[in-house]
């Protein structure tokens, strides 16, 4: 049986504040700048920016960034994990990532550190939307961003990392 595709949410303070969240789709990480960072209510819709495609080696990047391509500033590693494609077409077959990607609507169910449950990333026009799918795992009344802001991997707060780099 082949291991889950991976995903992971890097917490990056460049010009602005944002996540980016990152689904391993056909070898590399398909990306997505969401600046409020995911939500947990499913009547929420956050704005998600594609940006350009990572390396697999980037999964796991925490540091500080100096007039790098992808933005300067602190990186951490907000939250990580696998993740099920639950893509489905109007026959109710799963749809490939990449295809469901390239057609504009992508769900997927999340099994991470923070974030677990289904999510879709829905396209509309240029930009996208990232919402929370109604399940056992909704929660409107808690916001992650706030309440766990550590990284998954070092423990340091977006802040602390930056303090890395003095």
């Amino acid at each position: 049986m082949p291991e889950a595709p991976i995903f992971v949410v890097q917490l990056h303070d460049a010009r602005r504040l944002h996540y980016d969240v990152r689904l391993e789709v056909d070898g590399v990480l398909k990306s997505w700048a969401v600046p409020r960072g995911p939500s947990l209510d499913p009547v929420v819709k956050r704005l998600a920016v594609p940006t350009d495609d990572h390396s697999m080696e980037y999964a796991t990047y925490e540091g500080v960034h100096a007039g790098s391509r992808y933005g300067s500033g602190a990186v951490i590693v907000w939250d990580a994990g696998v993740y099920r494609n639950e893509t489905r077409d109007k026959q109710r077959k799963l749809v490939d990532p990449a295809e469901a990607i390239e057609h504009g609507h992508f769900r997927f169910a999340l099994q991470g550190v923070k974030l677990t449950g289904s999510w879709a990333f829905t396209r509309t026009g240029r930009d996208w939307l990232l919402v929370k799918v109604r399940d056992e795992s909704a929660d409107p009344l808690l916001d992650l961003t706030l309440a766990e802001p550590r990284s998954v991997l070092s423990g340091l707060t977006i802040d602390e990392m930056a303090a890395t780099a003095s």
